[in-house]
């Protein structure tokens, strides 16, 4: 379990593909001691397990499932990515649950500017719009972020000088595609309320077609949820 809030970046050193998987040799770009072998680190927001390591440096393999998902398979030599070690128990929670089991890729379709900070806006499939909130959280590249607006099929974030100065967001452009791991919460909900209907898969289908929320469309209603303890 991770919160979003990236401790630093890393440089991948070497990429070693293996089939349809890879090994990747990561360099941290800032202090990182006392890993442990077997240990869970967040990648651009992809959970991975750190199999070897050394004075700041570690390998993690990715897997064929993970690739599909996510944007490490684009990772070259020298490319910058963000970190994250795994919470620790009673450690301060200054993010929002994250997994590290990213849902898809966004992509980016603008950047605007308020003040100091970047307004970023990016498309995504549809099938994920329910799970994004305005005012809720989402995981981009593994960075916790707050949703400012959305749409079915995209929503746009504020970037603060820190942010863009700590992460790799500030080489984000136009048609640069993200990792997006939507809220936790959301979709156990979902999955528990889907199992009830008897209609697991409407709901998406339903935000799919007509761009909406989904969830009521699809004969989750108001009492039902009432007689349910909702």
């Amino acid at each position: 379990m991770f919160t979003g809030l990236v401790q630093g970046t890393g440089r991948v050193e070497a990429k070693e593909p293996r089939g349809g998987e890879t090994r990747l040799n990561i360099r941290a770009l800032f202090d990182l001691t006392a890993l442990v072998a077997g240990e869970s680190i967040a990648v651009n927001g992809a959970c991975l397990t750190v199999e070897t390591f050394g004075r700041g440096w570690f390998t993690a393999y990715a897997s064929a499932e993970t690739l599909r998902r996510t944007n490490l398979g684009d990772l070259r030599s020298g490319s910058v990515v963000n970190l994250e070690r795994a919470l620790a128990l009673g450690d301060r929670l200054g993010g929002h649950l994250v997994s590290g089991h990213v849902d898809c890729l966004a992509e980016v379709a603008s950047i605007g500017r308020e003040g100091e900070s970047r307004v970023y806006t990016l498309n995504f499939p549809a099938e994920h719009g329910p799970f994004v909130i305005e005012k809720g959280s989402v995981a981009l590249d593994g960075v916790s972020l707050t949703v400012n607006a959305r749409t079915a099929t995209s929503l746009s974030v504020n970037i603060i000088p820190t942010t863009q100065g700590e992460t790799t967001i500030a080489d984000w452009k136009p048609g640069v595609k993200v990792n997006m791991e939507t809220d936790l919460i959301g979709k156990y909900v979902r999955n528990m309320l889907a199992a009830w209907t008897g209609q697991p898969d409407q709901i998406s289908q339903a935000a799919a077609q007509d761009g909406q929320q989904g969830a009521l469309s699809s004969g989750l209603t108001l009492d039902f949820l009432r007689e349910n303890g909702f």
